[in-house]
């Protein structure tokens, strides 16, 4: 909520020059020692820099001081920060000046706090609009793509009838947090730019030494990547439960890939890379160390409830005329390599046929790669002996981990969150 008055030059861009000083041609961030700092940005195609320049703090009660700064008084200030190395700026393509402030918004949504839980919300804020904190490492952009994503595919799930209304009151519950994350730890990576070097024969002194710095803005890579994140249990993440099962996919946080060999034609892909941004749920299925083919597997005994019960996730919310994946797309990862296995004994449910032709869809079934590996089941810490199911939220954070054959309560965790097929 609070806003500091530290401007900034953003996103300076500048032909590079040879007599740039060390770092150029890689992410760097330069401090001197009574100068300021600079974060410097090599930008695509090899011929520009991008440059966040530190202007120092401004009279908090000049309101007008940001607007008579100039792009000469923004070159000047970064020669001397590079001093002793020298600077020689050949081109502007643009070139702006900002204060550095933390802002976060009340609300998300039009639901107050008291009223929440009682009604769906009907108006939503992401980006810029709910949160704002400096430039300098991309969390501006990265956090509010994943919080457009975050709302995009719930409130497709209720506008296509596939998921309630109540659905709805888990982005704020979900992205607020997060931006007050973000905040957190910009307030943090302002405070290291802004640090004066620390002198290691003066350590009485202050200041931040250069590997403190580069480990905040290493932390801060994975934050924006979105990789950091970790939704607590709600409507659509579960418990940890049975999250020993699968160490390797921590309920909450992105879903994590693994290389892995395609049954059908032993081509090596990365399991994760399959999954499309279509508002699909995933179930990656992990078989157990019995024979896939066999009637008393796990993997086989899950399959048949998926394609024949009743109470089955994949039955009760895929329309009608849908082809069987529509709602659900199921994949099995097996631990055999793909010698070993016959494509026709496998479970016909992970044979679906689809389209207007009923063509069969030969790309749900991977093994385990133990020919090159890694294998997937060590990588990603899956019990050989039980398997387990990862169920796989259409942002791809990862809702839950059972055993395989926990078929009442893969039922329960899906009967709050879907909306039965007419």
């Amino acid at each position: 909520m609070g806003s500091t008055r530290r401007p900034s030059g953003g996103r300076q861009r500048l032909t590079r020059h040879r007599s740039l000083a060390p770092g150029a041609w890689t992410t760097s961030a330069i401090q001197s020692a009574s100068g300021g700092s600079i974060l410097l940005i090599p930008r695509e195609g090899g011929y520009m820099v991008r440059l966040y320049v530190d202007l120092g703090d401004l009279d908090p009660n000049d309101s007008g001081a940001r607007s008579r700064f100039t792009s000469d008084m923004i070159i000047e200030a970064a020669q001397r920060i590079f001093h002793p190395y020298s600077l020689e700026v050949k081109d502007i393509a643009w070139w702006s000046v900002y204060e550095v402030g933390q802002r976060i918004a009340d609300r998300f949504d039009d639901v107050a706090e008291a009223e929440r839980g009682t009604r769906s919300p009907h108006v939503f804020i992401a980006g810029d609009a709910c949160h704002t904190h400096s430039a300098k490492a991309g969390q501006g952009m990265n956090v509010s793509m994943q919080d457009g994503f975050n709302l995009g595919w719930k409130l497709a799930a209720v506008l296509r009838g596939r998921s309630p209304s109540t659905l709805l009151g888990t982005y704020a519950q979900e992205r607020q947090a997060i931006a007050q994350e973000v905040i957190d730890f910009d307030l943090t990576w302002s405070e290291a730019m802004a640090a004066k070097p620390a002198d290691p024969n003066d350590p009485e002194a202050g200041g931040m030494s250069a590997a403190e710095r580069q480990e905040i803005f290493t932390a801060g890579g994975r934050f924006t990547a979105g990789f950091a994140t970790d939704y607590p249990p709600n409507l659509i993440t579960g418990d940890d439960a049975h999250e020993h099962l699968a160490t390797g996919f921590p309920i909450g946080e992105r879903f994590h890939s693994a290389p892995t060999i395609r049954l059908a034609d032993a081509k090596p892909l990365e399991i994760g890379h399959q999954a499309q941004a279509d508002g699909r749920w995933r179930l990656y299925a992990f078989a157990d160390d019995a024979d896939p083919a066999s009637t008393n597997s796990a993997i086989r005994r899950l399959c048949d409830f998926l394609a024949e019960s009743p109470e089955s996730p994949v039955r009760r919310y895929t329309p009608a005329g849908a082809d069987p994946d529509a709602v659900f797309d199921v994949r099995a990862i097996f631990q055999q390599g793909h010698r070993e296995l016959s494509v026709d004994a496998m479970p016909q449910f992970l044979l679906p046929r689809k389209g207007r032709f009923g063509l069969i869809d030969y790309e749900k079934m991977f093994c385990a790669d133990l020919r090159t590996g890694p294998d997937i089941f060590d990588v990603r810490g899956i019990d050989r002996s039980a398997g387990a199911l990862v169920i796989v939220r259409p942002d791809q954070y990862v809702a839950q981990v059972l055993p395989l054959d926990a078929h009442a309560e893969l039922v329960d965790f899906f009967s709050g969150i879907m909306v039965p097929s007419a």
